[in-house]
């Protein structure tokens, strides 16, 4: 999900020839970043995992993985990440310190955004002007349209997933689009 709108920008970019390396740069950074988003979700949601039927079993939640251990290894993938970022241009380096920003504090926002999937749709989809500053050395309208794009994806395939917690998500009072959008849940999503 965080790979593919890094992809289409790099095809679009690349006028349906991407730069190999730029793509096998993005292609290891989207899976470090990935990586370190998914620990940094599970800290940041490690006192309301244990609350949730799906996710009580992750590792924090199951005190499998001490709290540091967690946040070095998170720190540790964002700086492979990093590495490979500068291998690029300015731009790109610059747009990956709002990225970082983006996958650190999406996790919080459950706690005080109604609209927390449209913000987990910039942070996945932040890939896609990255990817054009990476090929073409600025961001063209065009970057932006697709980044609008994938906030609304982002936000259908997400609140599909919110409508399964609904019920421990309103018990411990944490926020979704599936709650926000309440009975039209479906239909924002088909939308």
């Amino acid at each position: 999900l965080l790979l593919w709108p890094t992809l289409w920008a790099l095809w679009v970019s690349g006028y349906g020839h991407p730069d190999w390396i730029v793509v096998w740069i993005f292609v290891l950074g989207t899976v470090l970043m990935r990586s370190a988003g998914c620990v940094m979700n599970d800290y940041a949601d490690r006192h309301f995992d244990p609350h949730v039927e799906r996710t009580k079993i992750r590792p924090l939640a199951a005190g499998e993985v001490r709290v540091r251990e967690a946040l070095l290894l998170a720190a540790g993938l964002s700086l492979l990440a990093f590495g490979l970022v500068l291998l690029l241009n300015r731009l790109t380096i610059l747009l990956s310190v709002a990225a970082l920003f983006l996958a650190a504090t999406y996790p919080f926002t459950k706690r005080f955004f109604a609209l927390p999937q449209a913000y987990l749709g910039i942070a996945f989809g932040f890939g896609i002007p990255m990817a054009f500053a990476a090929q073409q050395g600025h961001v063209p309208a065009l970057a932006w349209m697709l980044l609008g794009a994938n906030i609304f994806w982002s936000m259908a395939y997400d609140t599909e997933y919110a409508m399964v917690d609904r019920e421990d998500d309103i018990r411990i009072g944490i926020r979704s689009t599936a709650l926000f959008f309440g009975r039209f849940d479906v239909l924002a999503v088909m939308v």
